[in-house]
């Protein structure tokens, strides 16, 4: 390429520094005159035609970065001649980004760092993205680019050749960086809002002689106005979520850890408490309905609480646990040799042991026929007979019954008794669904969370991010699953703080769902790509559909329209 041992610059001196600017793939976008002479005596033939486009390292090989104490410098050989590439920003007539590159000899480099650094340089500082202004110790301006009159909103005319101090103004600058790095012997970064009102941020650097006094300080300008304002809004999203989480992790009754506590949060309960409490003190029979898990067994203990009987038995009886065929002797009890198996001295039924008290009996729906005719009677005549025995007794309990069947369906089909219905159905309370009263999710998760740290000694915290996916989620289960999915975490975590990561079910679909899909599609070499598409998306909406509930909200989620949900779902049968 040239002779061995000649130096390109001895022969001819460059008026400007060679400037290129590259591309992102580090190929030459531009380049100023002197550049193109400088390539085109280290690229024989080459034209500046010729190097527009061409990848840099094609041209100089392999760079080697120098150590440096500040600044970023590449140095690299062509024909035992060695010179530096020193990088920086700029940016192009559309304020876009680039990265340009200075090129020097190594003879030249101590002449442009020593006799003509300001001449060589000042392009560069001129092309800064970020305002830069220069003062000697004294805070007199001495260097303003471009940038820091677009910064700082003050024109260059208005600050060059002057002092910093005669800038000062108690609205947009009510002090000076270089005062306080003058002041400080140390860098120095303060926030500063500009006359139209945009956050800038300015750091000022102290350049020191050998002698260890400043000799200059440089500032830098940069506009941190979006930085701020998503800083503020962030701010302000972390303040309402501490008030949220402040607000409801420590429940009215969160003092209560007993099984017994029932919350009143949302305007549903509140409905629900309100009506029990109402008719805690009147002897009549109550239908609670709800679905499984929603509370019913503790509404009932609540109006029993609540009652002139609270000092009494209370009594649960699960209709649904109890086969058919001995309903009659758990809830009447037996006489001695009643039947083969039968106690020796008899047994008291569940009913005769709650005299004078409340017998709950849940999942009424669940009673045969038969037993239906003998419990309506025990009802209306408030007498109950031992199996076996012959004489009858006057039992004084409140019956309160619960289901999550729909007694008026069992009526129509025939497999519930018309009169027994309307014999429980005197005052009928219906719990609301976890689903439809969120707001109640987390006081009760912080209830739970408390008593299941205090039972295995743990401190586990909620964040508002699990809470936040906690009421996203449908809770099938309602507060009965919310109740084990607290202890679950209380257990199994690793976290202080609990994420939505520890949930069950997204530890569950990412470690088992997602990894069997996927490894069973790829290990099924029968099925076709669209086959293996399909079987992906059903398990897509099958989890969307768990975590989401409705369509709407499915849609939104995954980003798609509910009519493509409606018919993605139908079309996988999902329900």
């Amino acid at each position: 390429m040239m002779e061995a041992g000649k130096n390109i610059f001895a022969e001819k001196e460059m008026k400007s520094a060679p400037v290129i600017i590259l591309d992102k793939e580090a190929k030459i976008k531009r380049m100023n005159q002197a550049a193109a002479g400088f390539f085109s005596q280290i690229c024989p033939g080459k034209t500046e035609r010729d190097l527009i486009g061409e990848a840099l390292l094609h041209l100089t090989g392999k760079m080697d970065q120098l150590e440096t104490e500040n600044d970023l410098v590449y140095t690299f050989s062509v024909a035992d001649s060695v010179f530096y590439a020193i990088p920086f920003h700029t940016i192009d007539e559309n304020e876009a980004e680039s990265w340009a590159m200075l090129f020097l000899s190594k003879g030249e480099q101590k002449t442009m760092l020593h006799d003509d650094l300001s001449k060589h340089f000042e392009e560069i500082l001129e092309g800064s993205f970020d305002g830069i202004l220069v003062t000697d110790k004294d805070g007199k301006v001495l260097f303003v680019n471009s940038s820091y009159e677009r910064v700082a909103e003050i024109k260059k005319c208005e600050i060059e050749g002057k002092y910093m101090r005669e800038l000062i103004n108690p609205v947009w600058m009510p002090e000076s960086v270089a005062h306080i790095v003058a002041k400080e012997q140390t860098v120095v970064s303060k926030r500063q809002v500009v006359k139209s009102g945009r956050h800038i941020m300015v750091t000022g650097r102290p350049i020191f002689n050998q002698n260890g006094d400043i000799k200059m300080i440089v500032i830098n300008a940069r506009d941190i106005t979006e930085i701020y304002n998503l800083t503020e809004e962030l701010q302000r999203v972390r303040k309402n979520e501490r008030e949220y989480m402040s607000r409801f992790s420590s429940p009215p009754t969160a003092a209560d850890d007993s099984e017994d506590t029932l919350l009143a949060i949302s305007e549903g309960m509140k409905q629900v408490l309100s009506l029990a409490g109402k008719v805690a003190n009147f002897n009549t029979t109550i239908l609670i309905l709800g679905e499984s898990g929603v509370g019913k067994e503790e509404v009932a203990k609540y109006i029993h609480q609540h009652s002139m009987r609270k000092d009494e038995p209370f009594i649960t009886v699960n209709c649904g646990a109890i086969p058919g065929n001995l309903l009659e002797s758990e809830l009447f009890g037996y006489e001695r040799g009643a039947f083969t198996g039968a106690m020796q001295n008899g047994k008291v039924g569940l009913i005769e042991a709650a005299d004078g008290g409340t017998v709950f009996m849940d999942e009424v729906g669940e009673m045969p026929l038969d037993f239906q005719v003998k419990l309506l009677r025990f009802i209306q005549s408030k007498e109950i007979r031992r199996v076996g025995a012959i004489d009858s007794k006057i039992i004084d309990v409140r019956v309160l019954a619960a289901t999550n069947r729909s007694l008026a369906d069992m009526v129509e089909e025939g497999t519930f008794r018309e009169d027994l219905y309307y014999r429980l159905n005197v005052v009928q309370i219906e719990i609301p669904p976890l689903r439809k009263r969120t707001d109640a999710i987390l006081p009760l998760a912080a209830l739970f969370l408390k008593r299941y740290n205090k039972k295995y000694g743990q401190e586990k915290v909620l964040t508002y991010d699990i809470v936040k996916e906690m009421e996203r989620f449908s809770w099938p289960g309602n507060v009965r699953q919310l109740k084990n999915i607290v202890e679950n975490m209380v257990i199994v975590s690793n976290n202080e703080y609990l994420q939505p990561e520890d949930l069950p079910w997204n530890a569950q679909y990412k470690s088992d769902a997602t990894r069997k899909v996927i490894h069973g599609l790829a290990d099924n070499e029968e099925l076709g790509l669209n086959e293996a598409i399909e079987e992906l998306e059903r398990q897509v909406l099958e989890k969307a559909k768990l975590t989401c509930g409705t369509t709407r909200k499915i849609a939104e989620k995954l980003k798609v329209n509910q009519s493509t949900i409606v018919r993605k779902m139908q079309k996988y049968h999902i329900e």
